[in-house]
């Protein structure tokens, strides 16, 4: 069992905290108002705990960003201590909403939202996943009628191993899972969500993913 911290409480970190605390984790959803929670919000199982941000972070041995990309280097950086020393899991995106909502651009032309976050975090192993698809692809991959793929960057291998460990957890079979290097290859993985409200406006919000064939 694992101690896992997600950061953001919104349907990504809602989905992902249920799943892994029914796959035997501690898990605890770091939300603003932890005091306020008064039960468990929709789809997260009973085991799941809550705290405000600082403590979820400083207590969990691998931590989950699911903030709002546009956000998250403001709102991680001041965790930098309590990150120090931890496995990062990055599963968001950083984007300029067009005039409908959907993504328009990337807040990070050039780079990536997580090489942004290895950067400012020196001392935390950042891997980036889970940010090809939409979430409830997240912990449903065998709903999808084409074997999807999640991609896995990172500098630490150790780290993305781990982080391997739990994408079984979600339901990952080792065969859909790419390794696609060190962090800067995030990058590419991050661009994919250019490709998504393109799919969203003409299909709707169905389960899908951006995946490789062979």
């Amino acid at each position: 069992m694992t101690r896992i911290g997600i950061l953001g409480a919104g349907r990504v970190g809602a989905n992902l905290a249920g799943k892994l605390s029914a796959a035997g984790h501690h898990v605890t959803l770091g939300v603003r108002n932890p005091e306020e929670t008064a039960a468990p919000a929709e789809g997260i199982g009973p085991g799941v705990s809550f705290a405000d941000q600082r403590t979820t972070a400083r207590t969990a041995d691998i931590v989950i960003n699911a903030t709002p990309g546009d956000s998250t280097l403001d709102r991680l950086t001041d965790l930098r201590a309590e990150l120090a020393g931890k496995i990062l899991v990055d599963v968001s995106n950083a984007t300029l909403d067009a005039g409908d909502g959907l993504p328009g651009a990337l807040c990070y032309p050039g780079s990536s939202l997580a090489e942004q976050l290895q950067a400012l975090l020196p001392d935390t192993r950042v891997v980036k996943t889970l940010n090809t698809m939409l979430f409830m692809v997240m912990t449903a991959p065998e709903t999808l009628a084409t074997p999807p793929t999640v991609y896995v960057s990172g500098d630490d291998e150790h780290a993305k191993k781990t982080v391997t460990g739990l994408l079984g957890d979600l339901g990952w079979q080792p065969a859909w899972i790419e390794d696609l290097g060190d962090i800067t290859t995030a990058r590419a993985t991050e661009a994919m969500i250019l490709v998504v409200p393109h799919i969203l406006r003409r299909h709707g919000f169905q389960p899908f993913a951006v995946s490789l064939a062979r």
